[in-house]
């Protein structure tokens, strides 16, 4: 199985419906699971941030990955966006298959 977990942080929850919802409508992601509100905290520009952003996992193929994390980061409004792929060791083969057909 080819299934991978793509991580992302977003500016708001209306970002990442936008999003998610985009990349899963063009099967480059089986689904977009948004998660609460979480605290950040980065440097950026020199300074300590500490921001209120949104989390979601995207599970695609690794086949379809990089095109994932390329589309994301296209409709990003961050200049560096967080995008991170995680590896999936175990998956229920039965969901492994459901994410490799939705995403042909």
């Amino acid at each position: 199985m080819s299934v991978v977990s793509v991580f992302a942080v977003f500016v708001n929850s209306e970002e990442a419906e936008r999003i998610g919802r985009t990349v899963v409508e063009e099967r480059l992601a089986a689904c977009a699971n948004l998660l609460g509100p979480i605290r950040s905290f980065y440097r950026w520009q020199g300074k300590l941030e500490s921001a209120e952003e949104v989390a979601a996992i995207f599970k695609t193929t690794d086949a379809r990955a990089d095109a994932l994390i390329a589309r994301i980061a296209g409709l990003h409004s961050y200049d560096v966006p967080c995008i991170a792929t995680w590896p999936i060791d175990k998956i229920l083969g039965s969901y492994a298959a459901w994410v490799e057909e939705s995403v042909r």
